[in-house]
């Protein structure tokens, strides 16, 4: 048995007293991804001041992504489309989101170039998360568990996306990103594909 992370026990107590009543968890989910959505266009202004907000809504909109799920349990009010709504929020976010940081980044030293880089990371990142999808829907989701350690999971580390932008971080994290997205993608495909040979 995995201890829930620090976010998810602080989302759970943040959503107890909306149990019983008219909010359900897809209405956490959409504010999830409109808080999503005002990252990554602040991201892509491209400004200091544009990209520090971005960044802290990004944070803030990676912990919402667990209210909706506690508030789902918590109520009994789980349902597929639920499960897939999330899933697609999540996808949708983490794509714009690199898409946004290299359009912010096209008045940098990467030129034009950033751009391209931010959709290989995108495109990546979306090639991951369908992938995962699937591995939950076929084997369940001890298949795509994250490790978690005293409490944090490995996704936790996006919590630190504002001291990256804070000391102007975006350019080596986008480099990262471009190197590191489709080199994790080619290692989920073939994390796939022996999962559904065995």
């Amino acid at each position: 048995m995995t201890t829930k992370t620090w976010d998810a026990q602080l989302a759970y107590w943040l959503v107890r007293p909306l149990k019983d009543s008219w909010v359900n968890p897809n209405h956490l989910t959409t504010i999830r991804l409109i808080t999503g959505l005002a990252a990554a266009t602040a991201l892509a202004v491209g400004d200091n001041i544009s990209i520090n907000i971005g960044a802290i809504l990004f944070a803030l909109s990676n912990f919402l992504d667990h209210t909706d799920g506690e508030l789902a349990r918590l109520s009994g009010k789980t349902s597929k489309w639920g499960h897939q709504y999330d899933l697609l929020s999540d996808a949708i976010i983490h794509i714009l989101l690199f898409i946004g940081i290299g359009c912010g980044l096209r008045q940098s030293e990467l030129g034009s170039w950033a751009l391209l880089m931010g959709i290989i990371s995108g495109v990546s990142v979306a090639c991951i998360f369908h992938l995962r999808n699937q591995m939950e829907q076929h084997l369940g989701k001890d298949a795509t568990r994250q490790p978690n350690f005293a409490g944090f999971d490995i996704e936790d580390v996006l919590y630190l996306f504002p001291i990256v932008t804070l000391f102007n971080g975006l350019q080596p994290l986008l480099i990262a990103a471009t190197i590191g997205a489709p080199t994790f993608a080619i290692w989920v495909i073939w994390q796939f594909f022996a999962l559904s040979k065995s």
